[in-house]
Formats: structure tokens, sequence, C-alpha cells
């Protein structure tokens, strides 16, 4: 009796993770929602957006090729920090933030696709020649925004934080003025819940366009890098259409 007990217990609990990855978005977007977010990469960008996101009271799964690190970061950020594989960030965040190399990208796909499928995920990854080679000279031929929806099929893609430098990003909350954030996606519900996300980090979304047309624009080097404010985020946007 015990042990079946257990065994439903156990299921039960496996169900509500299910159904919590499973959240519609139109509840994950609710304004003060907070939420479960699974990060792909704990780096300097991965840790100074989910370290913010915890802050903001959501709960997030840190996960990188080192778990003990990532264990180290949870620690350090208490709340509702934790840390995980990349498997089980990915089936335990509603949201998830990939934060990787972008040579990394084609292998989530492969190893995470069943997982990645219909989630929101803000891609904050960008395809850097001296770091990743031939695949960045081809995704920045394509334009980020369509390779990453390659390199990650049925994942319902936000580019943001590509424009911005990491150091900054961990001062954005305690800035006393809003620094706009560009962002490009093509699912309305997807946008809405990264726009919050990027406010809980201390930006102002600015949604510049879709992946195909403005996606490309979304990495270091572009008129679109640095900080500006949202107008100026728009005015510059404008004449890259």
């Amino acid at each position: 009796m015990a042990s079946r007990r257990s065994f439903l217990q156990a299921a039960g609990a496996a169900a509500t993770v299910v159904l919590l990855g499973d959240l519609p978005s139109a509840a994950l977007a609710q304004p003060g929602a907070k939420l479960k977010i699974g990060t792909l990469g704990s780096g300097r960008v991965g840790s100074a957006i989910g370290g913010a996101w915890v802050k903001a009271g959501h709960e997030v799964m840190f996960s990188s090729l080192n778990l003990e690190a990532d264990k180290k970061l949870a620690a350090s950020l208490g709340g509702g920090a934790r840390a995980g594989t990349p498997r089980e960030a990915a089936a335990f965040g509603s949201v998830l933030l990939v934060s990787v190399p972008y040579a990394a990208l084609p292998g989530l796909g492969r190893d995470l696709g069943d997982l990645l499928k219909g989630k929101i995920v803000i891609d904050t990854s960008n395809p850097i020649v001296a770091r990743d080679g031939d695949m960045a000279v081809a995704a920045r031929e394509k334009g980020a925004g369509i390779a990453s929806a390659e390199f990650l099929p049925g994942a319902r893609i936000v580019r943001a934080f590509n424009a911005i430098g990491a150091a900054r990003m961990a001062e954005a909350a305690a800035s006393a003025g809003r620094v706009g954030m560009p962002i490009a996606g093509d699912d309305p519900e997807a946008i809405k819940v990264a726009s919050g996300l990027v406010r809980d980090v201390g930006y102002e979304p600015v949604l510049v366009g879709t992946l195909a047309a403005m996606g490309k624009y979304l990495v270091p080097g572009t008129p679109l890098a640095g900080e500006r404010s949202p107008d100026e985020v728009r005015k510059v946007a404008a004449t890259l259409k």
C-alpha cells in the first residue's frame, strides 16, 4: 500500500510538472504572473538576466555544462533559484532563456527539441565569427532570427538581450531611466510574455519587427546595438525597415 501511495505521489508530481510547463501563454502573459523559467546557459548573460528574474519573484532553474557552478549560483541568489541539467531546465521552464555560444544551438535543437517545441524561447545568442566559425558567417548572411528558428524548430522564439553588453544587464534594474531593448519575434503571445520579462530585468521592450525582417539586426555591430532610449530605438529601427 505504501509503495502504491509513493508511486501515485510521484506520478502526480510528474503530471504537475508537465502541466506547469504546458501552461497556455495567455496565462503566462498575465500582468504580475510569476513564471517558471529554465536557462540554457548560465554565463555572464544568463546569470545576469536569470538573477534579475529571481529578484522579480520568478522561479529560475539555471543550467549549463557545469552543474556545480550552477548550484553555487543558485545558492548565492536564494529565493526561487535552483540548478539542474539542461534537460531538466528545459522541462522545468514554461519559458526558456537560451544564452549559449551560437555554435551550440544546433546541438540544443537535436538534444532538447522535444522539450523546446511549443515553448516560448528568449534567444540571446549571437553568431560571432571569431568564436563560432563558418556557421556564424552563414547565420549572419541568412539573418540570426531565421537561423535560430531553423536550429530550434517549433520553438516560439523572441530575440532579445542581443544588442547590449552583459556587464550592463546586471545594473539595468537599478537604473534611473529605462533603456530601450529591441526585440524581434513572430508570435504575439510570446512577444507579450518576453516583453514582461524584459521589463523585469529593467529595460523597456521595443518590438522592432519579425524574426526574418529584423532578427538580423539584433546582433553586435549593427545600428541597433548599444544603449538608447525607447524612442531612439524606434527611430533607428524605422530606418532599417
